[in-house]
Order: structure tokens, then sequence, then C-alpha cells
């Protein structure tokens, strides 16, 4: 059930469609986004180990899936092979401990990983790179440490995110100073979140997400959107809020506005049988899901898939993030502005629930559309002068 994961990138796309966001072209009358801008890597992790930074993705003027080096020259991966092929060793030394290190990203839609101790594994096949899944027992990378940020730079500046939409492990932040000199930051966990967000998915009663080191001390908590799969999470975790979901609006309608800057554009979703079905203003059926489980929800695919239009997708990412969070049934107008709504019934996503609860400024990426309503740890400037990665305490 675990499948060699290949690194096609469409951030650009994912974040415009996720955030409304246009990503595509550069602001009107802004100056020109440079070829790179600097990232500059703090390291105040209070640990020793070495620090390996890769800078990975697809080079937007080319289309191309590659690397860039620590001076932001992009390199293409060489073709792989089946069974996979080591990829080439893209690391960059990182800083030490109480250190910094400026590095340039270039025109790039891609991650930025970052690895304590030892350095990753990664492979090729002849579709492209062969990322981490640390669900997987068998996988090269699954007893290190190591966490990554996701980007996009384009002709519209930055976007920059932290995310836990797979796991929650290594602590840091992003920001962005603007041209002006602000500087603005997310991620950044309250003191002893580390700690807490570990404790609180196991007082959750999900504390086999959490996967520890070969010393036994913990590496990492898996996201129940992958917890499913493996059987960390009940397959049923989320039925019975499904199910009342599901009654609920078999004699109520769900209002949807699932675009923020088309306030006009509404849907009304009523339940009949197995399936909810969506009208527009006149009445006329655009899109339809089936019932989904716990997966689907959790994963925000299968019976919530979210294609890149203008109709299901954002209805099923609105969907997707009311099953999260638990609005739907407080709530028949979506998706709730008011993240003082989010995890109140018994049954939601505790892993997005803790993480939430343990961040400074209560955002982050915990599940695929934690964006809804921009609840997500991302920061964006149209004119960046400098991206910022901080490794943070472990505590």
């Amino acid at each position: 059930m675990f499948r060699l994961r290949t690194f096609l990138v469409a951030a650009a796309a994912s974040i415009a469609v996720a955030t409304g966001l246009i990503v595509s072209g550069p602001a009107p009358e802004a100056e020109a986004v440079p070829d790179t801008i600097p990232l500059t890597i703090t390291n105040n992790s209070g640990r020793g180990e070495p620090v390996y930074i890769y800078n990975l993705g697809t080079e937007l003027s080319s289309g191309q899936l590659g690397y860039a080096d620590a001076d932001g020259t992009f390199h293409a991966w060489p073709a792989g092979g089946n069974p996979p092929t080591p990829a080439p060793d893209a690391s960059i030394e990182g800083p030490a401990n109480g250190e910094t290190l400026t590095i340039q990203m270039p025109k790039f839609s891609g991650r930025i990983y970052f690895s304590v101790g030892e350095k990753l594994h990664f492979s090729l096949t002849p579709d492209g790179l062969v990322q981490p899944a640390v669900q997987n027992p068998d996988d090269p990378n699954r007893d290190i440490l190591f966490n990554w940020s996701e980007y996009t730079l384009n002709d519209a500046g930055l976007w920059i995110n932290s995310t836990q939409v797979d796991m929650f492990t290594a602590p840091y932040t992003v920001g962005v100073r603007e041209q002006s000199g602000t500087v603005r930051t997310t991620g950044e966990l309250k003191p002893g979140g580390y700690s807490a967000v570990f404790d609180g998915v196991r007082d959750a009663g999900w504390g086999d997400l959490v996967h520890n080191g070969p010393d036994g001390t913990p590496l990492r908590v898996l996201s129940p959107g992958h917890g499913v799969g493996t059987g960390d999470v009940p397959a049923d975790a989320m039925s019975d809020y499904i199910d009342r979901v599901w009654e609920h609006y078999s004699s109520n309608t769900l209002t949807v506005t699932p675009i923020s800057h088309e306030p006009d554009t509404k849907y009304y979703g009523t339940v009949s049988g197995d399936v909810m079905n969506f009208t527009d203003g006149s009445g006329e059926v655009v899109t339809s899901f089936n019932k989904p489980d716990s997966d689907s929800v959790f994963g925000c695919h299968k019976e919530l898939d979210a294609p890149n239009d203008q109709v299901r997708g954002p209805l099923s990412r609105t969907l997707c993030a009311g099953f999260n969070r638990s609005t739907l049934l407080t709530n028949s107008e979506q998706p709730d502005p008011d993240n003082s709504n989010f995890y109140q019934d018994p049954v939601t996503n505790h892993y997005a629930r803790v993480i939430h609860e343990q961040m400074v400024d209560g955002k982050a990426y915990a599940f695929a559309f934690d964006d809804v309503g921009a609840h997500e740890s991302l920061v964006h400037d149209g004119d960046p002068a400098e991206a910022f990665m901080t490794l943070t305490p472990y505590e």
C-alpha cells in the first residue's frame, strides 16, 4: 500500500487555488522580482548535530525538475531508473547551532528540506525524484530527523510556509523581509509547544501516530492523513461525525461561499441518501459528493477530491476544512471564519487541533486545505527582499 512518491511540483497552481491569490504573473506596477533572493537560515535549535539543507523543485522558467545549489544555480536531475537509482548529492552544509547561513533561492516551486545529524536519501525513477515517505517503515529516511518548507518564488513574489500536512517534527519558522524592512514570520511554537504536541496527540488516544527513533526518543508525529493507511488511527475515527453531518443536512441546507473574493458566489448543499448535492442560485446541480470516510476527510482526497477548477475544487476544499475542524454542525454557512469554533466536537482532527493550539499565532498547515479561511502558516510578499528559515528549540 506504500507507493514511491515522485516530485512533480505544481505549487504555484495549488497555492493560487487554495488561497485565491494570483501567482501567474507580476503584480501591477511592481518592480520585477529578481532571479534569486537570499534565504537566511538560522540554527537556534540548541542541538549540536550537523544540519544539511536541500533546495529541490521545479525551475519555473523551464519546467524542469532538479535542485539549486547554495548560489541558486539550477541543476536538472539526470535520468532515473527502475528500480530507483541514487540521486546526486544535492545537500548544502547548513549552519551549526547559534550560526546562520545565507543561500540564494531561484524562481522555483519546491521545497527546502533540512535534516539533522545525517544526510537524506533521495533516488530517481524515470518519472522524477522519489521523496521521503516515512509512513513506509522501509523508507531509508524513516530514522532520520528532518523537515521541510514549501515555497514558490515567481514574478508575483514569494509564498513560503511551514507545513505539518504529512508530519509534525523538527520545529522551525519561516519569514519574509519586505523592501520596507518589515519582517513577517509564522510557524513559531509556544514555549513548551514542541513537547505539548506529542503529549496532546497521545492524550487524544492517537499515540500510535508518534514515531520514535532508534534511541527511543520521539522523531515525529505522523499526520492522520497517513495514519489511517498505516493503521495508526482507526479507519472509523471520523465516522460518527460524518454520520451526524449527513443526517443533519438531509433536512437542512449547507450554504458554501467557497471563494473569498467572490462573496456572491454561493452553493447550497443537501443530502439525499449517501450523496450531498450542491446547487447554484438557479437550483441547478453543479456537483455531488458521495458520503466520505475518515481517510477521505483526513487526506482531503478520494470522495473529497479537489480538481483545479472553479466549482468542485473550491467546494471540496471547504467541505474538507469543515470536517477536519468539526464546524459543519455548528455553522451551516461555510467556511466558518471564527477559529474559536474549530475542533470543539469530541470527534475531530485532534492532530490539527493540538498543533494549532501550540502555535503562537494559531496558524498551521495541519491538513491539506488548512488554508481555507487563511488559517495556514504562510507568508507572502509581492516584492520580497529576503526570506528566512529559523530552526527553533525542541522544547
